[in-house]
């Protein structure tokens, strides 16, 4: 596909929210380069797998053509059943909400306060793993995404914007600049004057992987597992176990730990340490779990086992900042949420799609673009991080207010 002679639209970083904005301009034929700070796109762990909305599947679908929807669609997981169970981790029983004691309901932002209903599509609760949605949407993009560009600022110019990296060197002359590089987005910082805050909940969690096999004492269905026994909080295990490949032990399933704060610590506080000494630690929280679900973490994949920050934006809601024609944020950079409920990637797709659109159909940059993602944005992401942060208050046990560390 030829593009045109515009200036590109520059995007820093080349996850999620910006491959798929990626795509987006890559259908219109608009320009583009991605800077990412990683060296490859197997640096890093991906994380948990994503349950995705009705809302987030629309997005995804309005962005790619029908062939690579095809592609996106059968590669994920479809899940029957009655959406998510409870389960208590230590006795390997499952839970009513009525025996749940007086904590709130888990509810999801997209249902307006009713209790969370995963099914997105034909009834089914739809779910992908992250890495394998980021190599899908990096196959069309895999030429534009320039690696080992760590993007620290920009420049606003008399006729567009350069990207500034961390050795002080600068990009070439784009028409707008995307921050999508997560909650650590120093576009973001620059963007908002500050307004833009990440805190950190304190609540730690790790992901891990384990052969489909040991998932068959659960059965098919998202299942939430929950050990109220620990002496310094609870623990919980969120796992989605598909149907079809329980048989077979080359196939892995993933699961994620969350525990309130205080009970998950990383050696020397380093969250960035993958492998042994995360399954340890996750092993050694779980050692003492029903038969049921113990095979999760005896036979999970070491070196796949990562700790990760529960992060939360202003609870209230995406702040308003002077608006910048030339630059704006997508995802994490612009709210970033809490895993409860699955609800931050699919805002991010939400962000992606709604960008990709406004700059497609002003075939590219034009006055008033940014101002009107922003605008329609703040509304959805507004809810959505007060939805994400009702819920962590009541899984996590946490709180945030403006004495609250950031990030």
């Amino acid at each position: 596909m030829a593009l045109n002679t515009r200036k590109p639209i520059l995007i820093s970083g080349a996850g999620l929210a910006s491959l798929l904005l990626g795509q987006s301009l890559l259908r219109a034929s608009i320009p583009f380069l991605i800077f990412e700070r990683d060296s490859s796109i197997s640096f890093r762990a991906q994380g948990y797998r994503l349950r995705l909305s009705t809302q987030g599947l629309d997005a995804i679908e309005s962005v790619l053509g029908p062939e690579q929807w095809k592609t996106f669609w059968n590669a994920c997981g479809k899940t029957a059943g009655r959406g998510l169970a409870h389960l208590n981790a230590v006795t390997g029983t499952e839970v009513t909400q009525e025996a749940n004691g007086d904590r709130p309901p888990i509810v999801d932002q997209e249902a307006k306060g009713k209790p969370l209903d995963l099914g997105s599509r034909d009834g089914k609760i739809v779910g992908i793993a992250r890495g394998e949605l980021r190599r899908l949407l990096y196959s069309e993009c895999k030429p534009f995404v320039h690696w080992s560009h760590h993007v620290t600022g920009y420049e606003v110019t008399s006729s567009g914007v350069r990207a500034v990296f961390a050795d002080g060197s600068k990009s070439v002359e784009g028409d707008v600049l995307v921050g999508g590089e997560g909650v650590y987005s120093k576009v973001a910082k620059q963007l908002s004057q500050g307004k833009l805050k990440v805190y950190d909940t304190g609540a730690r969690g790790i992901h891990g992987q384990a052969p489909s096999t040991a998932f068959k004492g659960l059965g098919e269905g998202v299942w939430r597992m929950v050990d109220e026994t620990k002496p310094n909080g609870r623990v919980f295990v969120i796992t989605n176990v598909r149907p079809g490949d329980m048989d077979d032990p080359s196939v892995q399933f993933g699961w994620t730990l969350g525990a309130q704060p205080g009970v998950v610590t990383a050696p020397n506080d380093d969250y960035a340490i993958t492998g042994k000494p995360a399954a340890e630690i996750a092993k050694a929280l779980t050692a003492d779990w029903h038969p049921r679900v113990r095979p999760l973490f005896e036979q999970m994949a070491e070196s796949e086992a990562a700790f990760w920050k529960i992060t939360c934006s202003t609870p209230d809601g995406v702040p308003e900042w002077k608006n910048e024609p030339r630059v704006t944020v997508i995802g994490d950079a612009a709210h970033s949420m809490t895993p409860a409920g699955g609800i931050g990637a699919n805002t991010a797709f939400r962000d992606s799609a709604l960008l990709g659109r406004l700059l497609r159909e002003a075939g590219g940059y034009a006055d008033g673009v940014t101002a009107a993602y922003e605008k329609d944005m703040r509304v959805y992401a507004s809810e959505a991080v007060r939805a994400s942060y009702g819920m962590a208050k009541s899984q996590f046990g946490v709180t945030i207010d403006e004495n609250s560390p950031t990030v």
